[in-house]
């Protein structure tokens, strides 16, 4: 089976098999049997092409490692608070994207006022084939009017829902699907392919101060259940109506 993390890694940092095996000091028909997935390498070449693919080796080749690390290893970085995340981060994750964009939040304002660049390459991305799901707070619901009363901010809450469809609902084509929950938002999820932030939520803290994750797919023992979860709320929620807008 063909190596896909290994293949598309090789893209991103420009190389092809024979400036990769030049880079790595092996054959090229090394590098081929990696793509083909014929052969792993031996742990210090693994080292060596990770580096010079700037990927964690166990993402490339995570049947070379065992469970355990593998589990640890998807966890990436960790944020004490959501404004800690590099800020060119969630753009740079976006505009790499290749199959999936999925957000799940009450509102997420932060994304479309702080990063102009967040609703062009969103739409850029819809465009060019990749499915964009966007999962807000519903307005007629009971969850928006919980978190409002809990963060004791009068209403805010909504605003920002209102705030952000107003963005989406202006700028974003067809392609782009977007739906309204009513769940108990325990984490804000954004997915980015095989990566995922997700903002951990903590009664009566703004999101902004409270813990961000940053976890990439290698074996899926963190990534899967966030996924799952995002798949459920899916399921439950509304399309946006005019009345909403």
């Amino acid at each position: 089976m063909v190596n896909e993390r290994f293949r598309r890694a090789m893209l991103r940092a420009g190389h092809d098999i024979a400036s990769l095996a030049q880079a790595a000091e092996v054959s090229t028909k090394s590098v081929e049997r990696w793509i083909s997935g014929d052969s792993v390498p031996y742990p210090r070449t693994r080292y060596r092409v990770a580096a010079i693919l700037q990927e964690d080796e166990s993402y490339l080749w995570p049947e070379a490692v065992n469970g355990a690390s593998l589990a640890g290893a998807e966890l990436v970085a960790t944020y004490p608070r959501r404004s800690d995340v590099p800020r060119h981060l969630w753009t740079e994750l976006l505009r790499a994207s290749e199959r999936t964009v999925d957000l799940l939040a009450y509102a997420g304002l932060f994304l479309t006022e702080e990063h102009p660049d967040w609703i062009p390459t969103l739409i850029a991305k819809a465009n060019a084939g990749v499915r964009v799901r966007l999962l807000l707070g519903d307005p007629k619901g009971k969850q928006l009017g919980y978190r409002d009363s809990e963060q004791r901010i009068g209403g805010g809450v909504a605003g920002r829902v209102a705030a952000v469809l107003a963005y989406y609902s202006q700028n974003m084509p067809p392609a782009v699907e977007v739906r309204l929950h009513d769940t108990p938002l325990y984490n804000s999820i954004y997915r980015f392919d095989d990566e995922l932030l997700i903002n951990v939520h903590v009664y009566g803290i703004l999101a902004a101060y409270t813990p961000t994750m940053h976890i990439r797919r290698i074996d899926g023992a963190y990534f899967n259940t966030y996924v799952e979860s995002y798949e459920r709320v899916w399921a439950t929620a509304r399309p946006v109506e005019e009345d909403d807008l």
